[in-house]
């Protein structure tokens, strides 16, 4: 199962039951944290999320509805017993903040805090089942976006036909790279005739904060899922700009030009109690949106 889970969907001040900026990425038995602001870790357990099993957060950038809720959660993680590494990758300055809040409470963890710091776009986790990078945002401060992307060989087992052409277990991961069999008596077992072609692989990219800016449309393009703020409806462009901010529009726009599968869309001003003029207005502009509802998953 590869989905994301909101669990804050507006902007910097919490207004009409909506958090700051979180979402949980669960791609099969691993969880990911993308951003940690006030009150996720009050969120984690509404919803019911099994924070053991998050061992990476990403933060994007160091405004405080997208981290104040971080340092609360880690000691959290700690009161629990929690003894297995969690990494964490965000801006560099954010290493030293966590260290003053753990030093001022003389608070040590009882597991190890890996702290990678985002300098560079590129890959910045390499599993053998998936692979998450990096991209810079244009925003008032350094910020950065994620991309989790999955890892699958290009074929699947047949397990009625290995076992007809008595193909051993020990050659299965041959099979799924594409690889021919050969039996001892030197008869060539066609892939093709013992496994079926895999699902292609499924991405999800997060955006975070960031003006209007096409040189997404390259580091996004074709993803499955793509989440793009839209602080502001599109008769406040001006605003939008003028705070490093997107509009509905926008983000439409970036996902007509990135060609991506289905748009998902939050950090909501608090200036907007009702959220349906924001998914009528991207929807005029890009059909398949969806508006970042707190508690709701959408599956990748």
């Amino acid at each position: 199962m590869f989905g994301v889970t909101i669990l804050g969907n507006n902007s910097a001040l919490p207004a009409f039951d909506r958090h700051p900026t979180a979402q949980v990425v669960t791609l099969n038995d691993h969880i990911f944290l993308i951003d940690c602001g006030e009150g996720t870790q009050m969120q984690i357990a509404r919803y019911k999320i099994k924070r053991s099993k998050i061992n990476h957060i990403f933060i994007s950038h160091l405004h405080g509805d997208h981290y104040f809720g971080l340092i609360g959660l880690i000691t959290s993680m700690g009161l629990l017993g929690r003894e297995n590494d969690l990494h964490l990758y965000a801006p560099k300055k954010l290493e030293d903040i966590i260290a003053l809040q753990l030093n001022v409470a003389a608070t040590t963890l009882p597991f190890k805090l890996h702290f990678h710091p985002l300098i560079e776009e590129g890959i910045i986790v390499n599993h053998h089942k998936y692979q998450v990078s990096c991209f810079a945002t244009k925003h008032r401060i350094p910020c950065w976006g994620f991309i989790i992307r999955e890892k699958k060989v290009p074929r699947k087992i047949d397990k009625e036909k290995v076992l007809q052409f008595e193909v051993p277990t020990a050659y299965y991961e041959n099979l799924k790279l594409g690889k021919d069999y050969e039996t001892k008596d030197g008869t060539i077992i066609k892939n093709e005739w013992v496994t079926i072609a895999n699902t292609p692989p499924k991405s999800y990219a997060f955006c975070a904060d960031t003006i209007y800016d096409e040189t997404l449309v390259d580091k996004v393009k074709e993803v499955n899922l793509l989440y793009h703020e839209t602080t502001y409806l599109k008769d406040l462009h001006e605003r939008a700009a003028l705070r490093f901010h997107s509009t509905t529009v926008q983000a439409a726009t970036i996902a007509t030009k990135a060609n991506v599968k289905t748009l998902l869309i939050g950090h909501f001003s608090s200036k907007y109690e009702e959220l349906e003029a924001f998914l009528n207005e991207a929807k005029a502009v890009f059909e398949n949106t969806a508006l970042a509802i707190e508690g709701n998953s959408f599956r990748i």
